[in-house]
């Protein structure tokens, strides 16, 4: 008998089932992100090719390096007022965030969702785009509503489900929909977002209209099937749309190397399918703003989509039902290389004498402040489980233009 058809002589097939570097207890090994120094990679033309792009999938794009000067080509001249509009919303959707999470544990709401240590993607993206572009984010984009000024109270009416909910109790708490605002409805389903944003950004292009697209997902949401579709068509179609990949390093309680991550990175897969693809420092606000600012070029440009990868960390628990210590080193956000977005741009910004520490902590309390004023103000409206919350009459209005006869007869049935 020859050795190929000797059994024996195979070893058994094992299943590879990726771990992170470390789990509660001890300490993580962060070598896997692949840094770069700050300053280090190039900035390509904006007509570049996906395949040349390639070498971008694997570096990260940096501009703050350590002593908070912003260095190297991607160092592009930003506005005072743009970073020190960056650095309030920054810290006014933390403010929000830690309100809300009380709010949450006070019973005031049923759920909530923190983007603690990910403020510098939403905003810096947000002001590097016009308005009239239509943003398709995930639950963790609530820096772009503050950005644009959406007003609190709207937003924590919404979460507290009550009678001034602006979505009338049909959309789960932080689930905001916002279409003045550019912010299309989140969803539940995720990655729907995703082609939905490409096929907008597609018709924006039919009409021969200036507006472009974003779309939103975090790493875990990359092995959706809607994932790999918005992929093909924004690449076949050149689609105006900047394609976001939030890697923040954990999907709930699974570590981003399940989802595809593990000796390789989520921008690669942009720059397989055709599309010009960048690894970008997520914790750096002027990175952020020169990245999305060369990406909306481009869309604009007709010259297609890009997709950009943000290396971020979850500074906090997936949601207010998560608890991250039973899966994860408890300190591990004190350990991230990249450090916390909001530091890093004060620290710039003191170093221009734009900002003191003095005036971060001024500016922090003003807005915890507003922050909590807002919350008052929006529990006048009511609360979970209270009875000022939306009737039973609003889940059959603004649904079909001319009611069925069946849901006239439940509507009748149930007396409202």
């Amino acid at each position: 008998m020859s050795t190929s058809q000797n059994p024996a002589a195979t070893e058994p097939l094992r299943l590879h089932v990726p771990e992170p570097s470390a789990r509660p207890g001890q300490a993580t090994d962060f070598s896997y992100l692949q840094l770069s120094p700050a300053g280090s990679v190039d900035k390509p033309a904006t007509d570049v090719t996906a395949q040349q792009t390639m070498p971008m999938t694997r570096q990260l794009i940096r501009v703050l390096d350590d002593n908070g000067d912003a260095v190297g080509p991607w160092a592009a001249d930003i506005d005072d007022d743009v970073l020190l509009r960056a650095m309030h919303a920054m810290l006014k959707t933390r403010a929000f965030d830690a309100r809300m999470l009380i709010a949450q544990r006070q019973k005031k709401t049923s759920f909530y969702i923190q983007c603690t240590g990910e403020e510098a993607i939403a905003v810096g993206q947000t002001l590097a785009l016009r308005d009239g572009d239509m943003q398709f984010p995930t639950y963790r984009q609530q820096g772009i509503l503050i950005v644009k000024d959406v007003p609190l109270v709207s937003m924590m009416c919404q979460i507290l489900s009550n009678a001034a909910d602006p979505l009338k109790g049909r959309q789960l708490p932080i689930m905001y929909s916002y279409k003045d605002a550019g912010f299309f409805s989140i969803s539940g389903n995720l990655t729907t977002q995703y082609i939905q944003a490409v096929g907008w950004a597609m018709a924006s292009a039919i009409k021969g209209d200036t507006k472009i697209a974003t779309a939103w997902v975090g790493d875990g949401a990359t092995a959706e099937g809607d994932f790999h579709a918005a992929l093909v068509f924004a690449h076949v179609y050149r689609a105006p749309v900047i394609l976001n990949v939030v890697n923040n390093q954990w999907a709930i309680s699974t570590f981003q190397a399940i989802a595809g991550g593990e000796n390789t990175t989520f921008a690669a897969r942009g720059a397989a399918y055709g599309i010009p693809s960048l690894r970008v420092d997520g914790n750096d606000l002027l990175a952020v703003y020169a990245a999305s600012r060369w990406a909306a070029e481009r869309a604009r440009s007709n010259l297609g989509s890009t997709m950009i990868e943000w290396v971020t960390y979850r500074a906090g628990p997936h949601s207010t039902s998560d608890d991250p210590s039973k899966y994860r080193p408890a300190d591990d956000a004190q350990h991230f290389p990249l450090g916390d977005p909001i530091d890093r741009l004060k620290a710039h910004l003191v170093k221009r004498g734009l900002w003191s520490d003095e005036q971060h902590e001024q500016v922090r309390a003003e807005l915890d402040a507003e922050v909590s004023r807002a919350l008052k103000e929006a529990e006048t409206h009511g609360l979970l489980g209270s009875d000022n919350r939306p009737g039973a009459a609003d889940m059959f209005n603004d649904v079909y233009k001319e009611l069925p006869e069946h849901l006239r007869r439940q509507r009748q049935q149930l007396g409202v």
